[in-house]
């Protein structure tokens, strides 16, 4: 699993890579390759931007074999279980604030209203 991510995050920065250098219609950073250009213009940009669509499909995939390999594995959800269960564990707090938490806390008195008239 733990490969299937760290390979995910490559061929993310490899599609990154491969959009960044791709030749937009008023240039870009392949303009800069100076004389390393072995395939031609029009060549260069089809091999790039295949690549784009491969990296692309790649991470489809790559994204779907994680998602499916984490659900089915029991490790996410053999830690959501045992946090569940501590959670259950605990007392329930009192709504009012103090208490020994279990739920039947008795509310303080009223306080007792001062008269403050004068007579």
């Amino acid at each position: 699993m733990t490969f299937l991510i760290i390979l995910l995050i490559v061929v993310c920065v490899a599609l990154a890579l491969f959009i960044l250098i791709q030749n937009p219609k008023g240039g870009g950073l392949a303009t800069g390759a100076g004389s390393s250009n072995m395939f031609g213009v029009q060549r260069t940009g089809d091999v790039l931007e295949k690549g784009s669509w491969f990296l692309l499909a790649l991470i489809v995939v790559l994204s779907l074999a994680v998602t499916t390999i984490a659900k089915t594995s029991g490790t996410a959800g053999s830690v959501d279980s045992e946090l569940q269960e501590q959670v259950d564990k605990l007392p329930n707090p009192s709504p009012i604030g103090g208490g020994t938490g279990t739920g039947t806390a008795t509310p303080p008195p009223p306080a007792a209203s001062k008269d403050t008239t004068k007579k």
